[in-house]
């Protein structure tokens, strides 16, 4: 008999937690799957019971990702998570991983890949797109990053994708919980790190990087 199993899923799109949701009953019963739509209703569910695996999206608004992501890694060191989400992979997946993510999968993938994705890590082992690992392997025999968003750290990453969706210096010391000048100290690093001179060219190089 199959031990039952809790997934949680974390997306503002309810269509998306609906299609993953059959997914997960279909090929994993016996399971019971929970569903979260922000921050809040999130840190609510981790509240209620543990899950097996998470599966949560980076653009959530009203959500950071990434300190969510942390928040599971600090409370919750024995929950996986896989993140399935529409930002690039060549960026966020790196990012994710390294705070403690099993796994990062684009919506764009068919389900057979989402399907081995979470088969992968319920069975403890992390999982990678074939694009993802060919582009890490590049860059290894490059020897040096490709891409200038990975210069920056995971707080200046968090103020960079908060920065190019509009979000002032003020609004981003709320989000963060962060003083305002400290948001600006960063931001003033993370310009330089990119060479950048202004908001409006910050946004044209998260166009041109696929960022946000």
């Amino acid at each position: 008999m199959k031990e039952e199993k809790d997934f949680l899923i974390i997306d503002d799109h309810e269509a998306l937690r609906s299609g993953v949701k059959y997914l997960l009953l279909e090929f994993f019963s016996p399971c019971t799957v929970y569903e979260a739509n922000d921050e809040p209703s999130a840190l609510q569910r981790f509240k209620e019971r543990s899950y097996g695996l998470i599966i949560m999206d980076v653009q959530i608004p009203g959500l950071n990702a990434i300190g969510l992501m942390e928040f599971i890694k600090s409370n919750y060191a024995e929950t996986r998570v896989l993140v399935f989400s529409m930002s690039s992979e060549m960026i966020y997946a790196k990012k994710f991983l390294k705070a403690g993510a099993k796994g990062y999968i684009s919506k764009t993938s068919d389900l057979s890949e989402l399907k081995k994705a979470i088969e992968m890590i319920l069975m403890g082992k992390k999982y990678i797109s074939e694009n993802l690992a060919e582009h890490l392997a590049t860059d290894i025999g490059k020897g040096k990053a490709g891409n200038p968003f990975e210069k920056l750290s995971t707080r200046e990453f968090e103020i960079t994708s908060l920065l190019i969706i509009g979000k002032t210096v003020t609004k981003i010391s709320g989000i963060l919980s962060i003083n305002t000048s400290t948001v600006g100290t960063h931001k003033g690093r993370i310009f330089e790190k990119l060479g950048v001179h202004n908001l409006v060219e910050l946004v044209e190089m998260a166009k041109l990087y696929q960022i946000g």
